[in-house]
């Protein structure tokens, strides 16, 4: 009987330690204090799941590393960031394979959840290997299946999305207990023993929706130059069968920004200089500064002054989650506020200060400025569009 220890319980990890303790005794563990704190009070300060979601499941929530031991199938969901130089940040997977080291025993699982580049699971392999005198595929079975959660979207819940399982045993048992746990967190499972190719595919995935956002990003500020109507463009293209839509906007979070360098890390080491990997970087992170430079004209044009009343709409990195983090909505705010003392936000979904409640927007603003876009927006919008003496600066075309 699979006893499921989760190792890190934030965006990726809890949904995973819920699902499957609906049938085995699941162990959740993190070293935030505080975030074992608030799910031993059954309380997700993510707003991903309610207290109800917590009924009737057989897990412990711990940042004891003793308990671990009672374990035999390991999922590691950690974050792996990049560097301040933009290279992969591997800590958080190295203090794991750390801790699982001095536990692991004959028949474990392990589990990689973590977005990484082609040939860590590898290295990690080779590591508890050399750590246990243990040998894989033999004594213990090391696995990659990508996380592929969408925080704040519900109609991408785990049960709702096909998983890739990466393995490269045929034993039968194993494959059992695998399909055990992984069927209750997956619509379908999609098996492959190539880990190298699973570990490179949700790397692309990711790449590729930077790289198609980047370019929307392009068309519409092509389009403000030239005074087009950028939704009519894109409403017309759209008539065409392979055409792809996608919305522009403020790419942030801990995947779209971070996937892409990578790959591009991998490739440099493959002596492989890539020209498509990184070009929608660029264009992603100056969309930053082009929203900030509207503002500001619209401050001078208006001739708004420090004291003028500005709401900024939307802080997350997206719309309807509570992760601040990796949000350049919340850099454009620092920066604004700055200067403009009475600079407030509406996001219903965030804490942070100056943030008002729907109740409370019965004030007038000088300036509004929509950074996301989304139904409790959108209603915002329609409420002031036709306020006088208010102004709504739309950066992104999403309601205008």
């Amino acid at each position: 009987m699979n006893t499921v220890c989760i190792l890190g319980l934030g965006y990726v990890g809890l949904p995973v330690a819920l699902g499957i303790s609906q049938k085995f005794v699941t162990i959740g563990f993190d070293i935030s204090r505080k975030r074992i704190s608030e799910l031993k009070r059954k309380h997700d300060s993510n707003n991903e799941f309610k207290l109800l979601d917590f009924k009737n499941k057989k897990i412990t929530f711990t940042n004891d590393k003793l308990y671990l031991k009672k374990g035999n199938f390991f999922i590691i969901c950690v974050p792996t960031p990049v560097n301040k130089n933009n290279l992969p940040d591997l800590t958080y997977i190295k203090n794991s394979m750390s801790i699982i080291s001095k536990i692991l025993k004959s028949g474990d699982i392990i589990v990689l959840e973590s977005t990484v580049y082609p040939g860590v699971t590898e290295k990690f392999t080779s590591y508890l290997e050399k750590k246990t005198k243990l040998i894989n595929n033999k004594d213990f079975f090391m696995c990659y299946s990508p996380e592929r959660v969408n925080p704040g979207d519900n109609s991408k819940k785990l049960k709702n999305i096909k998983k890739i399982f990466a393995v490269k045993t045929n034993k039968k048992n194993i494959i059992r207990r695998i399909k055990n746990v992984y069927n209750l967190i997956s619509k379908k499972i999609i098996f492959s023993n190539g880990i190298k190719e699973a570990e490179t595919a949700k790397a692309i995935e990711n790449t590729q929706r930077d790289l198609n956002i980047a370019l929307f990003n392009e068309i519409l500020i092509l389009s403000k130059k030239m005074n087009l109507n950028f939704n009519e463009i894109i409403r017309l293209a759209s008539s065409k069968w392979n055409f792809i839509k996608f919305k522009p906007g403020l790419v942030g979070g801990h995947c779209l920004p971070v996937d892409p360098y990578y790959l591009s890390y991998v490739a440099s080491k493959s002596n492989f200089k890539t020209k498509t990997l990184l070009a929608g970087r660029d264009t992603n992170n100056y969309m930053m500064e082009f929203v900030q430079y509207q503002i500001i004209q619209q401050i001078k044009i208006r001739n708004l002054n420090s004291k003028s009343k500005i709401l900024l709409v939307g802080m997350s990195y997206k719309y309807g989650v509570s992760d601040l983090r990796n949000s350049l909505n919340i850099k454009i705010y620092e920066k604004i506020k700055k200067k403009f003392i009475n600079t407030s936000v509406y996001d219903p979904f965030v804490r942070i200060e100056k943030n008002l409640k729907y109740k409370d927007l019965k004030r007038s603003f000088d300036l509004i400025v929509f950074l996301s876009s989304g139904k409790k927006f959108k209603d915002l919008y329609n409420k002031y569009k036709n306020t006088k003496n208010t102004f709504i600066l739309d950066p992104f075309d999403y309601y205008s």
